[in-house]
C-alpha cells in the first residue's frame, strides 16, 4: 500500500511540475506579454495555492488531528505548529540559498558567486518544491481525490507561472530553447518533493496532519514573500487581485467537486 501511495505521490507532483516546461511552449509562438497580463498570471497562480491551501491542506489537516487527538483545540494547534514550522523551513532556505527572484533581485547567502540564470532556478526550485510536498502529502494520506485535486491545482498555476518565467528569461537574453529547458527542469524539483511528502505520511497516519500543516505553511510563506509581491511590483495591482480571485474560486470549485 505505501508502495503504492509513494507511486501516485511522484505521478501526481510529475504532472503537476511538467505542467511548468508546457507553460512555457507560447515563447515560441508570441515575442511578449502585457505586465498587465503577467501579473494577471501570477495572480492567478497565487490564488490557485491559496485555495489548495486552505481547502486541500488546512482543513483536511485539522481534520485527520482531531481523528487522531480527539480533541479539537489540540487539533487545532498541532496544524499552526506544523504551519508555522513548514513558513520557518521556507525562510531559512531563501536566506541561505543564494538565488534571484525577476522583479525583487538577489537574495540568499553569496549570490555573486553563481551565474544569474541558475540564480533563477534556485528561486523555482525553492517556489516549486514545498508545491510537490503538497501533492505528496495529500495522495499520502490515502485520499485519491485529494491527491488529484491538488495535482490539477498546482499544474494550473504552473501553467502561468512557466510562462512568466519563460518571458523574464527571454528578456535577460536567453535564446529560447535554453528558455524552454529551465523552466521544465525547475519543475522536476516537484517529484523531488511529492515523493518525500508521500513516503513520510504514507509510513505512520500520526504523521499525516503534520505533513499537511507543514507544506501549507510553506506554500503560504511562498505566496506572500514571492508571488503576490511580484505579481504587484509593476503596477498591475488590480490585473494581480482579479486573478487571484479567478484562481482562488477555480481552485476552490475543483477542491469541492473532485473532494
Amino acid at each position: 500500500m505505501a508502495d503504492n501511495v509513494t507511486l501516485f505521490g511522484l505521478t501526481g507532483s510529475l504532472v503537476a511540475g511538467l505542467a511548468t516546461g508546457v507553460g512555457a511552449l507560447p515563447i515560441f509562438f508570441i515575442k511578449e506579454i502585457t505586465p498587465q497580463t503577467q501579473g494577471a498570471l501570477l495572480g492567478f497562480g497565487a490564488g490557485v495555492m491559496l485555495a489548495a491551501t486552505s481547502f486541500s491542506l488546512v482543513i483536511p489537516g485539522i481534520e485527520a488531528a482531531e481523528k487522531l487527538t480527539q480533541n479539537r483545540s489540540v487539533a487545532a494547534s498541532i496544524v499552526v505548529v506544523g504551519i508555522l514550522l513548514g513558513g520557518a523551513f521556507l525562510w531559512l532556505a531563501n536566506r541561505y540559498f543564494p538565488h534571484e527572484h525577476f522583479i525583487k533581485g538577489a537574495e540568499g547567502s553569496n549570490s555573486n558567486r553563481l551565474r544569474q540564470v541558475w540564480l533563477f532556478v534556485i528561486a523555482i526550485t525553492l517556489h516549486n518544491f514545498p508545491e510537490g510536498l503538497a501533492v505528496g502529502v495529500g495522495f499520502g494520506g490515502g485520499d485519491v481525490a485529494n491527491g488529484i485535486a491538488l495535482t490539477l491545482g498546482i499544474g494550473l498555476q504552473n501553467l502561468p507561472e512557466g510562462l512568466v518565467v519563460a518571458i523574464a528569461l527571454l528578456a535577460e537574453g536567453y535564446r529560447k530553447r535554453n528558455v524552454f529547458g529551465v523552466a521544465l527542469l525547475t519543475g522536476l524539483a516537484e517529484p523531488i518533493g511529492g515523493v518525500i511528502g508521500a513516503g513520510v505520511v504514507s509510513i505512520a497516519s500520526i504523521v499525516l496532519p503534520w505533513g499537511m500543516a507543514f507544506a501549507a505553511g510553506a506554500m503560504l510563506f511562498v505566496i506572500s514573500d514571492e508571488i503576490i509581491p511580484e505579481s504587484h511590483s509593476l503596477g498591475t495591482e488590480k490585473q494581480a487581485t482579479l486573478g487571484v480571485m479567478i484562481g482562488f474560486v477555480l481552485m476552490m470549485f475543483l477542491d469541492v467537486t473532485l473532494g
